[in-house]
């Protein structure tokens, strides 16, 4: 049984890959603003209440790692934050909501759990379709979609620097999936993947997806708004 950290899950995916890996047996550290009233009594997973975007609030990780699991052996990065507005109205600090989540919130949160990679843990980060370059873009998105940008590029950094220890470090890109960010995105439209469906994808390729990729993007979309 695997000691797994998700972010981001407090609804969605991250919600559904919550209960996939505890209802597997796994153990799981449930990061998000919200603690889900569907994880509470569930032993296998430890919720924790935590703002990405603060970097201090990451000591309760780093206590939680210290003191419980010494060891970590899959980071699913699924947390996200999203800002729909017209490029002119969105201000630096627009910019800097959505980056503290979606690049500094990843890039922190992995610091902390460094110490306790180890050979064969996988870190798995999930960005956008939108941040792909060369892919179709969407008007209202600049923060959203350059920050998924950003952080396929450092999952590509990371995975480099840390090869030598046997850390892997994979992004998933995803389409549109059912989920109440889309429709923030992309009010009224309604994807053909639900996020129990993602969640099912993830959870595969995050126990297994390490013995094949290292550094890879993966474009996961079947369908794009």
């Amino acid at each position: 049984m695997k000691n797994i950290i998700i972010t981001g899950t407090s609804r969605g995916i991250g919600y559904e890959l919550a209960l996939q890996f505890a209802n597997a047996g796994h153990h799981v550290l449930a990061i998000s603003r919200k603690i889900p009233q569907g994880f509470l009594g569930n032993q296998n997973i430890t919720s924790l209440s935590i703002d990405l975007a603060i970097e201090d609030d990451l000591i309760q990780v780093q206590n939680f790692l210290s003191q419980t699991w010494k060891n970590v052996d899959i980071i699913i990065h699924n947390a996200g934050r999203l800002i729909n507005k017209p490029f002119a109205q969105t201000t630096q600090e627009d910019f800097e909501n959505v980056y503290k989540v979606n690049v500094f919130g990843v890039a922190n949160l992995t610091r902390v759990c460094l110490p306790y990679l180890q050979n064969g843990s996988h870190v798995v980060s999930i960005s956008s379709m939108g941040g792909i370059q060369g892919s179709m873009k969407f008007a209202g998105l600049s923060a959203y979609s350059s920050s998924k940008g950003a952080v396929i590029t450092l999952s590509e950094l990371l995975a480099e620097e840390y090869k030598e220890q046997g850390i892997a470090f994979n992004v998933l890109a995803l389409g549109a999936v059912n989920t109440e960010m889309l429709n923030e995105a992309f009010p009224g439209y309604e994807a053909p993947i639900s996020a129990q469906e993602m969640a099912e994808y993830i959870f595969n390729f995050s126990l297994t997806g390490n013995k094949f990729h290292n550094g890879k993007i993966i474009q996961v979309s079947s369908s794009t708004p």
